[in-house]
């Protein structure tokens, strides 16, 4: 059997067994699987996005690869005007493409996926499949692959699934291209060539776009409960001021929570660690709050996700205080303040109080120039310290520097967000009942206590 007419038969299988599963959830493509796969990354330099922009986000691709458990072992790029409306690439870099995959195939290197840096339409998927057989994956597709695999409760593989089913929804008949009617026109429906191939495609399809639409109303009247419960639970919490952690994803927003709370937040080096909101009381001095983790933000981040994961992220629209965490050792990372700005202000949060807090000090890196080198300076130039004298040294106590793996400057931290939380409760509740008493240690209190 030839290789097109073995990868058509495996994708037909893999969809029909999809169906017959009644598509109660939906494939995570294999990535969660132990066997290492590879994969082929794909993205444009367009006049919207240079060449130094498109790198930044394939090494971000990349690392979502990663995350799903892909290695990367090819990069392709072209330069367009805008992406081809039929098959993403033009016919030339296409081919590029499938050469490669073919030379691979022949040396016994199995090419597993080619991933594209932009989300793909049902047109643009069914092209690009038809010339590289192999499976062809966008990037929306491989986030939420990660989000399925993070889903630990029932909320989270809730709003997973119906972010597959929002995303599914437009590409069904891409799943079942071997039911379709391949004839029209003449007599009864049929045209020439058509005898023979008057199958129930049409009829598969509408009877699963009607199984997904049924299974996503369920899954948004699943969520309205859950979101009922889960504004019960924050209405009994008490009079304390609300803190959350927000930022891009994999800035350490976990690990800052554990030294912050005491606690044991799972923490990874890989993106998406954390998909539930998770919430822990703190005490600092005599000044109870809330202080809730929450989900992070990343570039092109597919609407259907945002619109499921709302309920989850009513934890930063109720907040009091944002506390906006950045990467300071990332080389991109005020384009990564921007997404966060950016998604807050969709959210209606771009108003609140907040501060922003430069974490991984120990990692930033810098390049000294040579005296005699009168080249411009770059980012990669400046200094910690002459970085933090910049538009940063502007917002005062609104923005600190830390380390949360090296525990650097904590106790700073600690101090402003006593005095921003303690504002902000003497302002909500001042009729004060719940702050306790300062507790001062003194000489006489020992001899009391002994």
């Amino acid at each position: 059997m030839s290789r097109s007419k073995s990868y058509n038969s495996s994708r037909s299988s893999t969809a029909t067994s999809r169906m017959q599963e009644g598509l109660s959830s939906v494939p995570a493509h294999g990535l969660g699987e132990t066997q290492v796969e590879t994969a082929v990354l794909v993205g444009l330099i367009t006049p919207a996005q240079d060449e130094r922009k498109t790198q930044e986000y394939l090494d971000e691709l990349e690392f979502l690869a990663e995350t799903a458990g892909a290695v990367t072992i090819k990069r392709f790029t072209q330069r367009l005007n805008a992406p081809s409306m039929v098959s993403y690439l033009g016919k030339g870099k296409l081919d590029e493409i499938r050469q490669y995959i073919e030379r691979e195939e022949e040396a016994e290197r199995e090419v597993s996926m080619v991933i594209f840096d932009d989300e793909l339409s049902a047109k643009q998927l069914r092209n690009i499949e038809s010339v590289l057989k192999v499976k062809i994956l966008d990037r929306t597709t491989l986030i939420l692959d990660i989000f399925a695999m993070r889903a630990q409760t029932a909320n989270a593989k809730t709003q997973v699934e119906l972010a597959q089913y929002r995303y599914m929804l437009p590409r069904l008949q891409r799943l079942w291209t071997h039911l379709e009617r391949q004839g029209g026109g003449s007599g009864s429906g049929g045209g020439k060539g058509s005898v023979g191939l008057r199958g129930p495609g049409e009829t598969q399809l509408e009877m699963d776009r009607r199984i997904i639409l049924n299974r996503m109303s369920l899954l948004k009247q699943r969520l309205a409960d859950i979101d009922r419960q889960k504004t019960t639970q924050r209405s009994g919490r008490g009079r304390m001021v609300r803190v959350a952690l927000v930022g891009y994803t994999n800035v350490g927003k976990s690990t800052l929570m554990n030294l912050l709370a005491k606690s044991e937040v799972f923490a990874e080096n890989k993106l998406f660690a954390t998909l539930d909101t998770t919430v822990r009381k703190v005490i600092i001095d005599n000044l109870p709050f809330l202080l809730s983790d929450t989900v992070g933000f990343i570039r092109k981040l597919p609407t259907d996700l945002v619109e499921s994961f709302k309920s989850t992220l009513d934890e930063v629209r109720e907040a009091d205080l944002l506390l906006h965490v950045v990467d300071i050792s990332h080389p991109d990372f005020e384009d990564q303040i921007k997404v966060v700005e950016k998604t807050l202000a969709d959210l209606g949060c771009a108003e609140k109080p907040s501060m922003i807090i430069f974490n991984k000090t120990d990692a930033y890196t810098w390049e000294e120039k040579e005296a005699d080198d009168l080249s411009p300076a770059t980012a990669r130039n400046v200094s910690l310290t002459e970085l933090t004298r910049t538009w940063m040294s502007r917002l005062g106590d609104g923005c600190l520097f830390i380390s949360a793996r090296q525990r650097t400057n904590l106790d700073t931290l600690r101090r402003v967000l006593y005095n921003k939380v303690r504002e902000l409760h003497v302002q909500k509740y001042p009729y004060n009942d719940f702050l306790f008493e300062h507790y001062e240690e003194t000489p006489e209190n020992k001899e009391t206590e002994e």
